[in-house]
């Protein structure tokens, strides 16, 4: 058994897709448009999903904005530097929330990003 996917709502399809691949850095491996059940899918990753998981983006035609809850916590994402990968991201017009440095209480430096949707992504230093 393997993770597959993690699929998160994205209120403008466009918009998301420019920021995993072009903030990230991941491609656009394939997308979806069911237009009699009202959603388009695009999946997103670094790698093909026969060996990697990556990002389902599900778009409801006419939903723009959704609350993210509070059970959702983050996506995480191994990085070779992760005070590089957030110059990187503001570079590329991304937010960052966290500064790369040590997690509470342990040695591995992690950072946080912010998709245009308020989605959280952990940057963990490899």
């Amino acid at each position: 058994m393997r993770i597959l996917h993690t699929m998160l709502r994205v209120g403008d399809l466009e918009r998301s897709v420019a920021f995993y691949t072009g903030v990230l850095g991941m491609k656009v491996l394939r997308t979806t448009d069911r237009p009699e059940q009202k959603y388009t899918l695009a999946f997103v990753g670094y790698g093909d999903e026969s060996a990697q998981a990556v990002l389902e983006l599900t778009y409801n035609y006419g939903v723009d904005r959704y609350e993210l809850g509070d059970g959702f916590g983050h996506v995480a994402i191994e990085v070779p530097d992760a005070a590089a990968a957030c110059a990187e991201v503001r570079a590329r017009g991304g937010t960052v929330t966290r500064e790369a440095g040590p997690v509470k209480g342990g040695t591995t430096v992690i950072a946080f990003v912010q998709d245009p949707d308020g989605y959280k992504i952990e940057l963990i230093e490899r």
